[in-house]
């Protein structure tokens, strides 16, 4: 009797720590997700402050890009073996002290190795955020609110970094940037500690494995720098080239690896089951056609159309709304109710559609009538699809293999944003560079001549535009065709921590 009138509370207390817990964790992966975007926006003034020169001034953004990207898989299985909320809480204290010295950096050594540290401490940090909601909201419904909120926060983070990013640069300095990441990562940290109960029984006990560890942060750093180098060297370096064969040859030494060893980093049986590779790949083609989006619109707004980095944050508010609504009211209510396909595929479809209608841009087109439908349907359809995205991704996965499942997610974000850059801004620019060389003859004055440059420059981003329109097209199709999960089993709660077997052809929340 005494028993069970003490087990009641807990049961409470339990359910309600859930929803509290979501609140720090979605302050965690809000700040990971727009450190991305808001350094960007820091980056000319840190340059001149700090006297970095041009050639290495892309290293701010790929230190973090390859020692977020290698490091990812590594960060997942150390959250699956050390236990997620002391991987997310110790992620989020090194990433705090990280931001510390960047911002206190007085020389280009020291922000590139801050840098590095923070990239470091977000692979330990992003995978054990999803992995905490992947085994603390096992509820069908739950997990479809959990998840429809960390979904906006993934998708629209990016810009809410251009905001901010703007406001720290105009108004107060650059160091901003980086000092403002440090209450976010209190709060999140001193949160986490106190109300994040992790459920039991869901530790992975096996020993690392080294090789894995090696190969696949070497394969994955060869390949994340292999687009970053192609983007400023060209394809045809012969060091990019060789990036690229070196990437290919220790990911296959990886997989080749990983099905030999007896405790693999990453078990294929969490890639090879068709609906979470369905769900990597469409996930990881959508962010190259989004990576790019942001990059070609942040120049457009800012260089063609002259908006201050305030105004130019401003203006992506319509496609932070969208992503919001898609999600939340779109994604995690019908979640429950319809397949996964059939709100990946629309949902990528529609973000298409708003893509091809920025493929219509000129110098004087309007903001009201082109770019702020464009921007809403993008976010709209972004926000739908990512969120039952996020939530397949980890759905049927052993509680012991959820924090490697994660890393997969945030893998194939990052990967996709490295190519995205990298392969539409080389689209991009060859476009602005045919059109110019076609139209500059006939320009006699130096006006006309700066104008033949501008329009070279949005003919070069609508082309490449084009080419994401058709990589949306391509992820929508492998959402249809890959994913086939059904509506999640709604009467299945968690309890017993025990994994759903990878075997199920539609994978169910069943604990």
């Amino acid at each position: 009797m005494s028993q069970t009138a003490r087990s009641v509370p807990d049961a409470t207390d339990a359910h309600s720590n859930r929803w509290k817990a979501l609140t720090f964790i979605a302050l965690a992966q809000l700040m990971v997700v727009l450190d991305a975007t808001i350094v960007n926006i820091a980056l000319p003034s840190a340059q001149q402050d700090l006297g970095i020169s041009d050639g290495n001034r892309q290293w701010v953004i790929t230190a973090y890009a390859l020692a977020f990207g290698g490091l990812l898989l590594f960060g997942g299985r150390i959250a699956d073996i050390w236990g997620r909320k002391r991987t997310f809480v110790t992620g989020l204290i090194g990433f705090a002290a990280a931001s510390a010295l960047g911002g206190a950096a007085q020389s280009e050594a020291m922000l590139l190795g801050a840098r590095a540290l923070q990239g470091a401490f977000g692979a330990l940090l992003a995978p054990a955020a999803l992995s905490l909601l992947a085994v603390m909201f096992t509820d069908a419904k739950e997990r479809a609110k959990a998840f429809g909120i960390y979904g906006a926060i993934a998708g629209g983070g990016g810009a809410v970094g251009l905001i901010l990013g703007g406001f720290l640069t105009e108004y107060l300095d650059w160091r901003w940037t980086f000092f403002v990441n440090i209450p976010f990562a209190i709060v999140a940290a001193a949160g986490a500690y106190f109300v994040i109960r992790e459920p039991a029984g869901g530790r992975n006990r096996s020993p690392l494995d080294i090789p894995g560890v090696v190969l696949s942060t070497l394969g994955l750093v060869s390949l994340v720098y292999g687009f970053t180098r192609a983007e400023s060297e060209g394809w045809s370096d012969s060091t990019t080239i060789g990036l690229f064969v070196a990437s290919v040859l220790l990911l296959a030494s990886f997989v080749f690896v990983e099905s030999k060893v007896k405790a693999p980093l990453l078990p294929l049986r969490v890639i090879t089951d068709r609906n979470r590779g369905g769900v990597y790949l469409s996930l990881g083609l959508a962010i190259i056609a989004m990576f790019g989006l942001f990059l070609f619109l942040t120049y457009y707004l800012q260089i063609v159309k002259g908006y201050s980095p305030v105004k130019t944050g401003f203006a992506f508010l319509p496609m932070i709304v969208g992503m919001i609504t898609g999600s939340t009211q779109i994604g995690a209510r019908l979640m429950t109710r319809v397949p996964a396909r059939l709100l990946m595929g629309p949902g990528f479809l529609t973000a298409a559609v708003g893509m091809l209608l920025l493929t219509q841009m000129e110098i004087g087109s309007s903001y009201a009538t082109l770019l702020l439908p464009a921007m809403l349907l993008l976010g709209l359809g972004m926000g739908t699809a990512f969120m039952p995205a996020m939530s397949l991704a980890t759905l049927g996965v052993e509680p012991r293999d959820a924090g490697v499942a994660s890393a997969m997610v945030n893998t194939s974000q990052q990967v996709g944003g490295a190519i995205g850059t990298a392969l539409l801004n080389t689209v991009a620019a060859s476009a602005t560079t045919s059109y110019i060389k076609d139209h500059i003859a006939s320009a006699a004055s130096k006006p006309q001549q700066q104008l033949v440059q501008l329009e070279g420059m949005v003919h070069g981003y609508t082309s490449a535009i084009w080419f994401a329109v058709g990589i949306l097209v391509v992820a929508a199709g492998i959402a249809f065709t890959l994913v086939n999960a059904g509506r999640p089993d709604i009467t299945a709660v968690s309890g017993s921590g025990e994994g759903v077997e990878d075997e199920l052809p539609v994978p169910v929340i069943a604990h």
